[in-house]
């Protein structure tokens, strides 16, 4: 069976293309390259001793896009990862990431439509609930007003999804909305590779510990939590690559109860950032400077998943621990150094 993975050469999507090749799918990779290197390219193929076709191509080209399509009218299912994804960033240049990540998903549900395809994977995310009002965060929770471009974006976008599929029958489309993925591939030929600065915790760290920066800035140690600091639901990235499969084969088994679904992916379990940098220093024995800065921008205290759903009705729990991840990020780290 082939698959379209978007954005395949990023950090969520070079794992799930891992994933995918090592289940003998055939896979094509649409990536623009504007957060993610070619050097994953080889990375995959070093894991799984297969090459799966790639096209640098940009979602928002829409001739391009519709020539991809031409060619490929065989899809058997698209993981659509494609997107641009900094809180930070998309307060600061909301215009390029309501342009980024609603045009081009709308291009691609266009794509399909024309082509007949029916199977879709949308990357969406935890941030659709801003801070919730009850923890851990079951699917059935309000989607509240977002705190940033960013988690307005994902929140359409599962709009655009959610009502298209309502006038089209035909049409299977599955939201992943992730917590927060950290780790890399024990091979550790493929991990997270931010370009410039990071504005994920993980890679900020690692890149502290390896000498790479100065010290890690903790942002806000007055939430109202145990230490102070905001609490995430951090979820190694191949236990969440592994979930896209078990979606894809969902929809591809017509397992689905509804032409649209949604599934939270985490552990069901939160740490601080406290938290998180004692368990890095613990597996890694590496001391981490840090300083405590304001909070910022778009960030809420506290998010961890519910995952009775996923568990239950997808089939899918996350294995992995966050030692576990925070262990194979530094190895990695260590392989780019």
């Amino acid at each position: 069976m082939k698959i379209l993975v978007t954005g395949g050469l990023g950090f969520i999507g070079s794992h799930t293309v891992v994933e995918l090749l090592q289940k003998n799918y055939e896979v094509v990779i649409i990536d623009n390259l504007s957060n993610s290197s070619i050097s994953v390219l080889e990375g995959i193929t070093s894991i799984t001793q297969k090459s799966p076709q790639f096209y640098k191509l940009d979602l928002k080209d829409k001739l391009e896009l519709s020539e991809f399509f031409e060619e490929h009218q065989d899809l058997d299912g698209i993981i659509h990862f494609a997107a641009s994804k900094a809180v930070g960033e998309s307060v600061e240049k909301p215009l390029m990431y309501y342009e980024n990540n609603i045009n081009t998903l709308v291009l691609v549900l266009q794509e399909m439509r024309r082509k007949e395809l029916s199977n879709f994977i949308f990357s969406s995310s935890c941030t659709v609930y801003g801070q919730a009002d009850e923890l851990p965060i079951t699917e059935e929770a309000p989607v509240k007003k977002a705190e940033s471009p960013y988690g307005n974006t994902k929140q359409i976008g599962e709009e655009i999804i959610q009502e298209y599929a309502k006038v089209n029958s035909e049409f299977s489309g599955i939201s992943l909305r992730y917590f927060n993925p950290i780790g890399a591939h024990k091979s550790t030929q493929i991990g997270e590779l931010p370009i410039g600065v990071p504005q994920n915790l993980i890679p900020f760290i690692t890149q502290t510990a390896a000498g790479e920066r100065k010290e890690l800035s903790v942002f806000g140690d007055d939430y109202p939590t145990q230490d102070g600091t905001a609490i995430r639901d951090y979820i190694h990235v191949v236990d969440l690559a592994k979930a896209h499969i078990v979606a894809l084969e969902r929809l591809i088994q017509k397992k689905n109860k509804k032409n649209y679904e949604v599934f939270n992916l985490g552990t069901g379990k939160g740490n601080s950032v406290l938290e998180v940098i004692h368990a890095f220093e613990k597996v890694t024995q590496q001391k981490l400077p840090y300083k405590i800065v304001d909070r910022r921008e778009g960030d809420i205290i506290a998010a961890y998943a519910d995952t009775t759903k996923a568990n239950n009705d997808l089939g899918w729990k996350a294995e992995l621990g966050i030692e576990e991840a925070l262990k194979s990020a530094w190895e990695w780290q260590l392989k780019q150094d």
